[in-house]
């Protein structure tokens, strides 16, 4: 028996060109041995009949609350789903459902429900990149729903571009994952593993009022800990960002500011972690002095000493266990690989995530990010510009592997110098 067969599964299709493909999903899912309730918004109807998933699907097809002998439909479809997957996900779908707007019977349906939810994204590429969209789409992941693309193609209109619908083969895969325990919080690939996280940016303070900081929002790392977390890692996320981290089952949040809080909450917890990955941006150097009032624009600019904070990261490779794996971060603005490889090999790390931060949507603030990851035997691969739970996604594989080959051959994966952010 596979994963899917027996399962009900809620098949809700959205008003968008893409809708078509949803039949070759319906297909593969009855075919997969799957009960699959066709679920479709009024704007579906106008790109692709219900009669086609009638006569594809478990049972009728559904478009109203009110047309159905039950009195409920919304809750009885709820209740009774294994899970539940929007294919395509509009950029009203995915308002609505991140404000719990439940204007329809497949709104209703996501409300009522307490299974998995995989929702696919699909349209052009403007709305994809519209930030409110992107928001959405991230609040959403950091409450477990899967994000299931979109990918880049050709668009309605013979556009190109990031938006198109991800492959139905793509689609099933991710819901076979969730529902054969490769992607639950209970079962994942990552399950029973302890998995540590640092992000945002550290705050070095001058005085009361101002502080040495960097632009880093904790984007990255908050979305790799969600991802850990929903391939059932217990996850530990240190952060400075602590009132935007995600609050979900799985994942504690540690609240810190300076570079020194951040050592001491990391090397305080690292010792069970079998995975950390340094997402965040901390300070090399902070004031040796800090003022115990504001400072005064009329007393003139102040002299400012620095010294060197901890190398956490450093301190991590001196003090590890045999089959732990370190993952470190660098956001650099020219030679990429060049800059990174001499990172990785001076401080004697398991692999390292390196950004162009000066390349447009990449790294600090934005929602997206392209990444190039190298590990300790130089294998590499990049991961092209995306939203940062995908690029999560791609990171957390690799180190995984990086895991899996560490245990396999009993090696520490070295012991340099470490890399604070």
């Amino acid at each position: 028996m596979g994963a899917l067969d027996g399962r009900r599964i809620v098949l809700g299709v959205t008003g968008g060109i893409a809708a078509y493909k949803a039949i070759e999903v319906c297909r593969r899912l009855v075919d997969a041995g799957a009960h699959v309730s066709p679920v479709m918004t009024g704007g579906a109807m106008r790109f692709v009949g219900s009669a086609t998933f009638d006569a594809l699907a478990s049972e009728p097809t559904q478009v109203s609350l009110w047309d159905e002998e039950h009195p409920v439909p919304h809750t009885r479809l709820g209740q009774g789903a294994d899970l539940v997957v929007v294919c395509p996900a509009t950029a009203r779908l995915l308002a609505d459902y991140r404000m719990g707007r439940s204007g329809d019977l497949l709104t209703a349906t996501l409300m009522a429900t307490r299974a998995p939810v995989v929702v696919c994204p699909a349209m052009h590429t403007e709305m994809w990149e519209q930030p409110a969209v992107q928001e959405n789409v991230v609040v959403l992941a950091e409450r477990g729903v899967t994000i299931v693309g979109p990918d880049h193609g050709r668009l309605a209109g013979g556009d190109v571009g990031a938006g198109r619908l991800a492959d139905p083969v793509d689609v099933i895969a991710a819901i076979d994952s969730i529902l054969g325990g490769g992607g639950s919080s209970a079962g994942g690939d990552m399950a029973g593993l302890e998995v540590l996280v640092t992000a945002g940016g550290t705050r070095e303070p001058i005085c009361p009022v101002r502080y040495v900081g960097n632009r880093s929002s904790g984007k990255q790392g908050h979305a790799i800990a969600v991802a850990a977390a929903m391939r059932g890692a217990k996850v530990r996320c240190v952060t400075t960002q602590p009132e935007t981290a995600p609050d979900r089952l799985g994942i504690e949040v540690v609240g810190v500011e300076t570079a020194a809080e951040m050592a001491t909450a990391v090397l305080d917890n690292f010792g069970t972690a079998d995975m950390v990955l340094m997402a965040a941006a901390v300070a090399d150097f902070r004031p040796v002095v800090v003022a115990g009032s504001k400072l005064k624009k009329a007393d003139g600019a102040p002299e400012i000493k620095m010294e060197p904070t901890t190398d956490i990261l450093a301190e991590l490779g001196h003090n590890r266990s045999a089959g732990q794996v370190l993952v470190g971060f660098a956001a650099e603005t020219a030679d990429l690989r060049q800059n990174a490889t001499s990172k990785l090999e001076s401080k004697g790390i398991d692999m390292i995530v390196a950004n162009d931060v000066s390349a447009p949507g990449v790294g600090f603030g934005h929602d997206t990010n392209a990444v190039l990851l190298i590990d300790r035997g130089g294998e590499s691969s990049e991961v092209p510009l995306a939203d940062k739970h995908q690029v999560a996604a791609a990171v957390l594989d690799a180190a995984l592997n990086c895991l899996h080959n560490a245990r396999d051959t009993g090696t520490v994966g070295g012991t340099g110098e470490g890399v604070t952010g």
